[in-house]
């Protein structure tokens, strides 16, 4: 799922930082003008993550036109992706009592078994 947000980009003392009104303490900086876009995605897709992780609701993007700004400052729609790889669910399974026990002997930790063989059997490579 994609998600865009209004941002400022300023420029002061050769470098920009950019920041997203709607979002308290989302922010980030770059040398240049085409790093600055790449890292407010960055910050915006995991600032906005974070949210989403916690089962928050994400505040309302405000309209572009009603940005306060500076004269020289650049406004900017961002976009960028919300993942949720870092969030866990709780799955119940049924093994056989003989394989449990073995596996409890062996100090087996099932749910990373469980996450390494999906992986594998999906040939994904996160």
């Amino acid at each position: 799922m994609n998600i865009s947000y209004p941002a400022v980009i300023h420029h002061e003392d050769n470098a920009y930082w950019i920041e997203f009104p709607d979002l308290e303490g989302c922010h980030t900086f770059a040398d240049t003008l085409e790093d600055i876009f790449a890292e407010a995605k960055e910050a915006l897709s995991a600032y906005c993550s974070v949210i989403v992780e916690d089962n928050k609701l994400l505040p309302q993007a405000s309209d572009l036109s009603s940005i306060e700004h500076d004269a020289n400052d650049i406004i900017a729609l961002i976009e960028a992706p919300i993942t949720d790889k870092q969030r866990s669910v709780k799955k119940t399974l049924t093994i056989p009592a003989w394989l449990n026990t073995a596996a409890e002997q062996h100090r087996i930790n099932f749910s990373q078994v469980l996450q390494e063989a999906l992986v594998e059997r999906l040939n994904i490579h996160p």
